[in-house]
């Protein structure tokens, strides 16, 4: 059986794929299996379990329903698939299985897209993204699945460092300048292990106006906007431990294996967290009627607040918790 699966766009949302890949591989042994990765994320692959084939999609390359429809004929060409599994919920990542010529196209109902697939579902309800990736396999076969399992293949050795990262896409889930000080400064003067920044290149400005406002620099290495994919990966894996906001990143890390703290605002925990329950830490401040809201923007303060009165002193001694 030859399988395909097009992978969400996302970097947290791909890593928490990982256990649909998994557990394929469970529900169809011996079947070859292949995916699409957007081009940005597809270095991810390389931690991936064993894959057929690796199909990169340029977004940039493949412009509008004719460039998807070339590109779904390109994957064509490569042999007959038997199942398209959708993991993106748009209508663009169906009409992409459309074009592949796959036997079955299996995804979950919305932006009437159905008609584009031979088996689709209501989404479920209250599960954590990964077991809504693994629900579909469930759904189509009429089997329940085993334990699932997230985690990313590495051979990187642990390093004595403590990453942070205080980013994320959206400005609801992104730490404020001062807070991010107020934390870090708290933060070196608490631990002697080195501290390495990290952020995607456009974050790079942000990262480095928080550093430039700590009193004390010592042992801070700024790598934001300066990583691969890949290096990035092999920063996480090596670290002793990561603080980091809801973001790709801490998903990231947890998956590779390395203790992850993670500051929640915007968004639930119950479906969005790092997957693995031993290798993570939820810190979420709870008080505030509109928590834990959805939204990228923080509509009620301006500045999420969630966040904002999170307290320091708390999230360090998590961190020194893990670290003795």
């Amino acid at each position: 059986m030859k399988i395909l699966v097009r992978l969400p766009n996302w970097l947290g949302d791909m890593v928490m794929s990982v256990g649909f890949i998994r557990q394929l591989s469970q529900f169809f042994p011996g079947a070859e299996i292949s995916v699409i990765a957007k081009k940005g994320i597809h270095e991810l692959l390389a931690f991936f379990p064993e894959l057929k084939h690796k199909f990169i999609f340029d977004k940039e390359e493949f412009k509008g329903i004719t460039g998807l429809v070339r590109y779904g004929k390109q994957v064509k060409q490569t042999g007959n698939f038997d199942l398209f599994f959708c993991l993106p919920d748009s209508m663009s990542s169906a009409i992409m299985g459309a074009t592949t010529g796959a036997k079955k196209r299996i995804g979950y109902k919305k932006e009437f897209r159905q008609v584009l697939l031979t088996d689709s579902y209501q989404k479920p309800g209250n599960l954590h993204r990964t077991e809504e990736y693994t629900r579909l396999i469930e759904l189509f076969t009429g089997q329940k699945s085993k334990p699932v399992d997230v985690y990313l293949n590495h051979q990187y050795i642990k390093k004595g460092y403590v990453v942070v990262n205080i980013n994320s896409e959206a400005s609801s889930r992104r730490l404020t300048v001062s807070k991010a000080v107020e934390i870090l400064s708290l933060l070196r003067n608490s631990i002697e292990q080195k501290i390495v920044l990290i952020g995607a290149p456009k974050e790079r400005e942000f990262v480095e106006s928080v550093v430039k406002q700590l009193s004390n620099q010592h042992n801070i290495e700024n790598l934001a906007g300066t990583t691969s994919l890949s290096q990035l990966a092999e920063i996480l894996a090596s670290a002793h431990l990561i603080l980091s906001t809801d973001s790709g990143p801490a998903h990231l890390a947890n998956a590779l294996g390395t203790h992850t703290v993670v500051l929640f605002g915007a968004g639930k925990e119950s479906s969005t967290a790092p997957y693995n329950k031993n290798l993570r830490n939820i810190i979420r401040l709870g008080q505030l009627s509109c928590e834990p809201c959805e939204k990228n923007i923080c509509v009620r303060y301006g500045t999420p607040q969630c966040l904002e009165r999170l307290d320091s002193s708390r999230i360090i001694e998590t961190i020194k918790l893990h670290l003795s």
